[in-house]
């Protein structure tokens, strides 16, 4: 197929995805195409800036699985999979990577290509959730390249630092192609040689760059939900998804931090100032004592280091607040020698080691703490959030530390992972 029908191709497959799946369709517009017969480029790939495509490989594609591989790509830009590896090993990055998009797309209703990796276990996931299931010697290959970042690191070494994401950039001399050893440069002149041509290989994204992209794509994601939402062509798992990827992102410590804080400043003094403030007396917050009440879920799926980290963190806050603190340990039931108390100058810490139990039910907790006949400043579940909730909220403040994707019907949510 000459060059020119190649190209048709491709229009046909954006146009098609814009028609009837416009968050993908408008996702896929934000990168342009470049084509190469490059040796790095044996199928397609990204940079996060631009769509490569060898045209002998979307030769051999229909247009149902040239618009999989165009929604694979815009996916990998929009999720900020080129800004979310860290330190972890690329290959193994990149697979996770794929065995997380590839999913969302077949449930969308698009056709995969020969090579797609997908498996039923990980439907649903992060790659961050599939990137432990998976082995450092995983044989598997990606369908496609991922070229933001090199091999032996996450932040870009060797990318230029001024580029900007509008640029086409060749490669570095001197940086290695894993693959057979020979330089960016040495690549391009037998590329020439062998008849190949187009763009030429990018260089890993710096870290200016990477978080440049992210505040862009997460833009473009905004805006093409937006759009899909508003054509009424946003399907339900991409909703969800979009849905936690536009929340914003905090630690969790710094959410609880934040929450506690508000509580313990509640209370206003109009006291008379001394002599030095002047006369006038203007309000100002004064904090008190709070009371806060502590559910640990012992029901076995949340681990003893998990524990510590999150009664280390509690105690840090308890110092600083003045804070009270009832423990409460609960699996289907409370624990049998529920409650432990924590006045503000004492050390909170595990009392004693708990064996993980059955089943989850949090009804204790709250009937337990309506017994008492006043309520807490805020009470604080640390859980997975699988369990038997009380059917009504009750009348103050809850923070659920969720371990996991479960979701809560009230309260603050707040996620751990």
């Amino acid at each position: 197929m000459a060059d020119k029908d190649i190209e048709t191709k491709l229009t046909i497959a954006r146009t098609r995805l814009v028609m009837s799946k416009p968050f993908l369709g408008a996702l896929v517009l934000r990168l342009p195409l470049a084509e190469t017969r490059a040796k790095w480029c044996a199928t397609t790939a990204t940079d996060a800036r631009r769509f490569y495509y060898n045209p002998d490989y979307i030769d051999a594609l229909s247009v149902d699985q040239v618009q999989f591989v165009l929604a694979h790509e815009a996916l990998h830009c929009a999720l900020s999979h080129f800004a979310r590896r860290g330190h972890r090993v690329k290959h193994r990055w990149d697979l996770a990577c794929d065995y997380a998009v590839n999913p969302l797309l077949i449930n969308d209703g698009l056709v995969p290509p020969p090579g797609a990796l997908t498996l039923d276990s990980f439907d649903g996931m992060t790659a961050e959730e599939i990137y432990p299931c998976l082995d450092d010697h995983d044989s598997d290959e990606p369908m496609d390249n991922h070229l933001y970042d090199a091999e032996e690191s996450s932040q870009g070494a060797g990318a230029l630092p001024n580029d900007t994401p509008d640029e086409d950039h060749g490669s570095k001399e001197g940086e290695e192609d894993p693959k057979d050893g020979s330089s960016p440069q040495q690549q391009r002149e037998q590329d020439s040689r062998d008849g190949r041509g187009g763009a030429s290989q990018p260089p890993p994204l710096s870290a200016g760059e990477r978080d440049s992209l992210a505040q862009k794509w997460q833009q473009y994601l905004a805006s093409a939900a937006q759009q899909a939402q508003q054509a009424g062509k946003l399907s339900g798992p991409l909703a969800r998804l979009v849905d936690r990827l536009l929340q914003p992102q905090l630690p969790w410590r710094a959410v609880l931090a934040r929450f506690l804080t508000q509580v313990a400043r509640d209370d206003y003094s109009y006291l008379r100032p001394s002599r030095r403030e002047g006369n006038v007396i203007f309000p100002s917050l004064r904090s008190a004592q709070v009371d806060v009440v502590v559910a640990l879920d012992t029901s076995g799926s949340i681990s003893s280091a998990e524990l510590s980290e999150f009664l280390a963190e509690i105690n840090a806050l308890k110092g600083q607040l003045r804070a009270r603190v009832t423990l409460l340990a609960c699996d289907s039931d409370l624990a049998v020698d529920s409650p432990w108390r924590f006045e503000p100058w004492e050390e909170f810490t595990l009392p004693r080691e708990f064996a993980g139990g059955g089943g989850t039910d949090f009804t204790p907790v709250f009937d337990w703490v309506a017994a008492q006949g006043q309520a807490p400043n805020v009470l604080v579940y640390f859980t997975d959030a699988e369990g038997d909730f009380p059917a009504a909220e009750p009348g103050y403040p809850v923070v659920w530390l969720v371990k996991g994707k479960a979701p809560v019907p009230w309260g603050q949510r707040v996620q751990l992972n």
